[in-house]
């Protein structure tokens, strides 16, 4: 499966690790492909240097290298795929506009914004992603 992931859903499983360890054990056994363009990675960059976190350069790299070689690296279109809703947040529209250009299978974000797009495009939460990833019993 083919995903694009909010900063703040990598974040969670790289920084905060334990609720979503699963998730980069999933991209680690490449179970998930995570899609990233120039855009997405330059905002994990710069997230990953906000103080609260207290990640020195070293850090940063090591966090780095156990998502990006993971990931598929997509470029957005000038102009960009045009959404089929409006969305509320901004800084979302990016995450949205690589999964529609990328053809991913799906965007997955913890974001409550996003969420409410599922009526025209499936984005999902990291626990649908777990549900949808789970083998059929």
């Amino acid at each position: 499966m083919r995903a694009v992931f909010d900063t703040n859903t990598v974040l969670s499983a790289l920084v905060f690790g334990r609720r979503l360890a699963w998730l980069r054990l999933a991209w680690a056994e490449g179970t998930v492909t995570p899609i990233v363009c120039r855009e997405t990675v330059t905002e994990l960059l710069r997230v990953l240097t906000y103080p609260k976190f207290r990640l020195d350069g070293a850090e940063r790299e090591a966090l780095l290298a156990e998502y990006l070689p993971f990931a598929e690296t997509a470029h957005l279109p000038n102009p960009p795929p045009d959404l089929p809703l409006a969305c509320r947040d901004r800084d979302d529209v990016v995450f949205l506009r690589l999964a529609l250009a990328s053809r991913a299978d799906v965007p997955v974000s913890g974001d409550k914004d996003l969420p409410v797009l599922a009526s025209a495009y499936p984005v999902v939460s990291p626990a649908g992603l777990r549900e949808r990833l789970a083998p059929e019993d």
